[in-house]
């Protein structure tokens, strides 16, 4: 498989995106990077640039569509794109506010609408040249609804679906569509967790494992297996056995 030369990122200002950013870095690629956060963005260009590749920031709110479909097609018309990953993400700490539905309706635009805005731009042109790999960013999380996460992990769940369900669609096609399932990993989203974390990695074990995964083409990128293996147990059990331990575990 041929290493991608052309590559947008989202949500790449921290975290696993800027961590992304940094792994493709090297002579001749040229990264793509979309966050709102534009003096942080700048920081990973900066950092990518003495790493040998070339790279543009574009500060944007994935939830804007008209905005990300122009600046999705900008990107490919000034280079074809051959790895999109749509990474951008928050979950309830990261919304602003106090209104639960509203901070509900905020993670569910980033992390669901913020995907759709970044995937639809770019489909039909990689269908058309018959070419490309696109990345989804999910969740060990979103295979069974956690009390006080709904919105994080429906919308996580939402993402692993449409995944699958793109990848059968496109494969014929010749793009390779991989979703991204992460367990916890020392990121911005999940600093200052009131809840134990099992198995917590850091950044750069979690980016290797991705960029494994992506240069294999691999449907389904899930880690660490304990709880992706324990995550797929529990939503295999009956749904009371859950409830109940649920209830008995999770401080609501």
């Amino acid at each position: 498989m041929t290493a991608p030369a052309n590559i947008l990122i989202t949500g790449a200002s921290s975290g696993l995106g800027a961590g992304l950013a940094r792994a493709y870095a090297g002579p001749g690629v040229r990264l793509v990077l979309f966050g709102r956060d534009a003096a942080r963005l700048e920081a990973v260009a900066i950092s990518v640039q003495a790493l040998g590749a070339t790279a543009e920031t574009v500060a944007i709110d994935v939830t804007d569509r008209a905005a990300m479909a122009a600046a999705v097609v900008a990107a490919d018309e000034a280079g074809p794109l051959d790895l999109v990953i749509a990474n951008a993400g928050i979950g309830p700490a990261g919304a602003e506010g106090t209104d639960k539905t509203a901070i509900a309706r905020r993670v569910f635009a980033v992390n669901l609408d913020g995907v759709l805005n970044t995937v639809d731009p770019i489909r039909p042109r990689m269908v058309a040249r018959r070419a490309g790999q696109i990345a989804l960013m999910s969740s060990l999380a979103g295979f069974r609804g956690v009390p006080g996460m709904g919105a994080y992990t429906a919308s996580k769940a939402a993402v692993r679906v449409y995944g699958e369900a793109i990848r059968m669609e496109l494969r014929p096609r010749g793009i390779r569509v991989s979703v991204i399932c992460p367990g916890f990993v020392r990121t911005p989203l999940t600093a200052g967790a009131a809840f134990p974390m099992p198995m917590l990695m850091e950044v750069g074990d979690a980016v290797a494992a991705i960029r494994r995964g992506l240069d294999r083409g691999r449907p389904l990128i899930a880690f660490p297996w304990p709880i992706h293996a324990g995550m797929r147990l529990v939503a295999a059990l009956p749904t009371g056995w859950v409830d109940a331990a649920m209830r008995r575990f999770v401080r609501l």
